[in-house]
């Protein structure tokens, strides 16, 4: 039988970080990962990081390349009503200032510093499940040819929305909420220069994103129906849609070019309640899932990290549990924050299939309202900076 102090399930940017974090308080881990590590490396995912998410990575020892990089920015741009603009500028209002860094950049420092610390990481497990998770928590897996069962104190279930930790809890107990979106994201990945600032637009034929990954990579995104296909999508398609949508002096700055990836995301919001059941606790989109509206979802992973590196720590240094049964009620509260500004700023820049004119011009006065108050301008920025942690020190 192996034995571990905390077994994490899902070898993803929460799960990698959460392991160093724990691993430099001398406490013992053992990562599970379902899929390769090719397979992980391969998963391009957003990468726009709050400050908090930044700090906690360089805390875990991965900053030196992000700090090289990662691309500092005061704020967000957003565009609607053809050419009205305004700069979300949350430094302004929170002197806090956020960073374009690809997540598959995160994760090449993450298993960098794994490696370099000699951290076990299983990759392509297979036949996991959990028991125990009242009085004696095991994890019965098959890597490689071998079946073992791995005994631990805790489990952190980091492995994603469609993994097995959330389904070890009860049905009577576990309670889920959800919201699905009519309409997806079509996605482009292009090796041409972004623009300076992230926009987001609103636009009466569909929403529309220019992101980027570093200076000579851009992503791009366009509204699109949730049941479209990628055949669909020809890249002249996709940059006529994308170019249309823009105000024309921004759009006379795009840059296009070959498409180097493409994908359509469906859009939902999810929370699981609670995010703890016995020695199990959920992390990340396990527990939780928020539209990419907001850029939100790998920050509020990385916040649930800290809550739960902070509960074992208190745990194992001081035998003290006040954190680690505080961890489910306290994530739970900045998660439904978050959902909620998400969910409301997917409402407010997305066109529904039953949109009105009446409703788009609601939605075009509700920007302007908000852009021209002081207060409004604060709010949104605040939102949009994300949470500060309460403890965060």
């Amino acid at each position: 039988m192996l034995k571990t102090q905390v077994a994490i399930i899902g070898g993803g940017p929460s799960g990698v970080l959460l392991a160093l974090l724990l691993a430099q308080e001398g406490i013992a881990v053992t990562v599970l990962e379902r899929a390769s590590r090719v397979h992980v490396l391969a998963r391009i995912r957003a990468g726009v990081l709050e400050s908090t998410t930044v700090d906690l990575l360089h805390r875990a020892g991965v900053g030196e390349r992000l700090g090289l990089e990662g691309k500092l920015h005061r704020g967000t741009g957003i565009a609607w009503g053809h050419e009205q603009t305004y700069l979300i500028d949350s430094y302004a209002a929170t002197q806090r200032y956020f960073t374009t860094y690809g997540q598959t950049a995160i994760q090449e420092d993450l298993y960098a510093a794994a490696e370099a610390r000699g951290l076990t990481i299983h990759f392509d497990v297979s036949d996991i499940e959990i028991d125990g998770l009242t009085d004696n928590p095991r994890i019965r897996c098959q890597i490689g040819q071998h079946t073992h069962t791995l005994a631990c104190d805790f489990v952190a279930g980091c492995d994603g929305f469609h993994g097995i930790s959330r389904q070890a809890i009860p049905n009577d107990i576990l309670k889920t909420f959800e919201r699905t979106y009519p309409f997806g994201w079509m996605g482009v990945l292009s090796e041409t220069k972004p623009l300076d600032d992230i926009w987001y637009v609103h636009h009466a034929d569909g929403f529309a994103l220019a992101s980027m990954r570093n200076p000579k990579l851009s992503r791009y995104y366009v509204q699109c129906p949730a049941d479209d296909r990628l055949e669909d999508w020809s890249d002249d398609r996709f940059w006529e849609t994308l170019l249309r949508r823009f105000p024309s002096h921004l759009a006379a700055q795009i840059e296009t070019g070959p498409s180097i990836e493409k994908s359509i995301a469906p859009l939902r919001s999810f929370v699981a309640e609670p995010m703890r059941y016995g020695a199990l606790f959920l992390v990340g989109d396990a527990a939780h899932i928020v539209p990419p509206t907001g850029a939100k979802g790998l920050n509020l992973a990385c916040s649930d990290v800290y809550y739960l590196w902070r509960g074992l720590t208190q745990w194992y240094q001081e035998k003290d549990p006040h954190w680690l049964d505080a961890y489910s009620p306290t994530a739970l509260t900045r998660v439904w924050k978050t959902v909620r500004f998400s969910w409301w700023l997917t409402n407010l820049l997305h066109c529904y299939p039953d949109q009105t004119p009446f409703d788009l011009k609601t939605q075009e006065s509700e920007l302007a309202s908000i852009t021209e108050s002081p207060a409004g301008r604060q709010w949104f920025a605040e939102q949009y900076a994300g949470y500060p942690i309460e403890d965060w020190g």
